[in-house]
């Protein structure tokens, strides 16, 4: 394990000019792959109008580190999804990770999953697909948004959880699966980050063209993922979150627990509506629960 990964509450100050007179910098707080400033923690969502808070790397990302300090500085209601499942800090919610175990050949052989593939690859028989790991260093915000600026948009991914994205991958490599079709037309492109220290792949999103509905290419890019992992040597491929996801039902061989946690004041309007992500998603009893066991 990458003991880098889970320190927590590293601080380095943004360089400036020598000699200049400037406002005070902020500081770029680092926890695992993640940098941080009071300023681009959160990102502001809504439910029935209540507003409410999540961190800016809650849409594509996996695993996301927290610290006290991180959890102290933020506007509340505060709720992060998705925690390593071997750190400290949240509590199992309402949903969980889809794993796809690449390694198993009962996955590969099992007689209604082996069928539904050679359907897929029979309708994608003339099709090309190319697979590129790129250093996610490389990456820039704008190469994100030609990849999957209209996933973004159709989701209402926020700019500054795409911004996020970019963060998190500055010291991993990322899969980049594309699908074109027999005149060259751009049928799919699929971006997965590769997480060694968890043995897996990590499906961050998919952008398909819509014209090819029928052709099922959300399932045929999951379907190119597990065999990349598998012919890579990784355990699993990890489809995010199954809860409001049936179609992933295909692929499941395994449910991993989703840990999270939820900061609010439980008089705040989100936390009297019972409809909202704090009921839906959490047990009452684990609002405000920020470690799984007591410290």
């Amino acid at each position: 394990m990458n003991t880098m990964k889970h320190q927590l509450g590293d601080v380095e100050p943004l360089a400036k000019p020598l000699g200049v007179n400037l406002a005070p910098t902020p500081l770029i707080n680092r926890v695992g792959y993640q940098t941080w400033t009071d300023e681009n923690l959160f990102v502001e969502s809504n439910h029935n109008d209540i507003r409410y808070y999540t961190s800016r790397w809650d849409a594509l990302c996996p695993y996301i580190d927290v610290s006290e300090d991180m959890l102290e500085r933020a506007p509340k209601p505060f709720i992060v999804y998705a925690l390593p499942p071997d750190c400290a800090f949240g509590v199992p919610i309402n949903d969980q990770y889809g794993m796809v175990d690449t390694q198993s050949e009962e996955f590969w052989n099992e007689p209604r999953r082996a069928r539904k593939f050679r359907e897929y690859d029979k309708l994608f028989k003339r099709f090309t697909h190319t697979e590129d790991v790129i250093s996610g260093s490389s990456l820039t915000v704008e190469d994100i948004y030609d990849m999957g600026g209209e996933h973004f948009a159709t989701c209402e991914i926020d700019a500054r959880e795409v911004a996020g994205f970019v963060d998190y991958i500055q010291t991993l490599d990322v899969l980049l699966l594309k699908v074109s079709d027999p005149a060259g037309e751009l049928v799919l492109t699929e971006v997965a980050i590769i997480l060694p220290d968890y043995n897996q792949l990590y499906g961050s999103f998919c952008q398909w063209n819509r014209a090819y509905k029928n052709r099922s290419p959300g399932m045929y890019a999951c379907l190119l993922a597990s065999r990349w992992a598998r012919k890579n040597g990784l355990r699993y491929y990890n489809l995010g979150p199954v809860g409001d996801y049936n179609y992933k039902s295909l692929f499941v061989t395994t449910l991993e627990p989703i840990y999270s946690l939820a900061l609010t004041d439980p008089e705040h309007p989100l936390a009297l509506d019972p409809t909202s992500p704090l009921h839906t998603d959490f047990k009452v009893e684990h609002w405000n629960k920020i470690y799984r066991t007591a410290k």
